[in-house]
């Protein structure tokens, strides 16, 4: 399905502005990467320790992260100790098959991802999203070639005051970049405001979010037959993105996939 808006006139203009735009990037963006660098001088996503290039971990911090990248489930993408198949189910989706259609994070959510993950949604780290989509865009490669677009998981509009900006928003917008694909960022509605899952148990988890999404009605032409890429920082035990790829699918859309920084194992 493509997402377009307008006809030729539309994307004549939109093809000018893109050519002005790409001009002045190469024309400055050396100039301005360099002194980016010298008056933020890059430091480590997880520490803070400087580093060679802006948007890297440390050796020690790279060190650290748990990527998954081995056997995993071919729905959740929980990983497997061996190999069992590239079909073969976890006990948690034979049991109760998720609203989503497949999901995949890029490392183990611990000690070694905790550090770059709480920087980007709590420290102010909004620079870390560019090099954390590379990451994304890996994760994603199995049905990547299959997203028509990609949706943040909201937050609640008095959250996302407090916080200022959304973390998942600004990796959807850093995958566009990485990709190409269309990103909606208001595809999805936070309707109410809900406790914080911290905390909670896998059941109170399901009960806080339940309800709690739902799609824009505006967009809900745009659902019909349409795949979405659903953005998150972290899977605990998939309670809101199950949530949001149920408001997802009732609204028409025929495949939901998942992509987070990190899971819980």
């Amino acid at each position: 399905m493509a997402f377009q808006g307008g006809g030729e006139k539309q994307e004549v203009q939109r093809g000018v502005i893109s050519l002005a735009r790409d001009t002045l990037t190469l024309g400055l963006g050396g100039l301005l990467g360099g002194l980016t660098d010298l008056l933020f001088p890059a430091r480590c996503l997880g520490c803070g320790t400087e580093v060679d290039m802006q948007g890297r971990l440390c050796g020690p911090c790279w060190g650290d992260v748990t990527f998954i990248d081995g056997p995993v489930c071919a729905c959740c993408g929980s990983p497997f100790e061996v190999d069992l198949g590239p079909e073969t189910l976890c006990a948690g989706c034979l049991a109760e098959v998720p609203p989503f259609d497949t999901a995949r994070a890029m490392c183990r959510y611990d000690d070694g991802s905790r550090r770059f993950i709480l920087g980007l949604k709590h420290g102010d780290r909004v620079d870390a999203a560019r090099p954390l989509a590379r990451w994304l865009t890996r994760a994603a490669a199995p049905f990547l070639d299959e997203v028509d677009v990609i949706a943040p998981v909201p937050l609640h509009r008095w959250r996302l005051l407090r916080r200022r900006f959304n973390q998942a928003a600004e990796l959807a917008r850093a995958l566009k970049a990485e990709t190409g694909l269309p990103v909606m960022a208001d595809l999805l509605h936070r309707v109410r405001a809900t406790q914080s899952q911290g905390g909670l148990n896998r059941a109170g988890r399901a009960r806080n979010v339940k309800g709690a999404f739902r799609v824009n009605a505006r967009h809900v032409p745009d659902m019909q037959g349409c795949t979405v890429l659903l953005v998150d920082d972290v899977l605990t035990t998939g309670a809101t993105v199950h949530a949001c790829a149920k408001a997802l699918k009732q609204a028409g859309a025929a495949a939901v996939h998942v992509v987070t920084l990190a899971r819980v194992v």
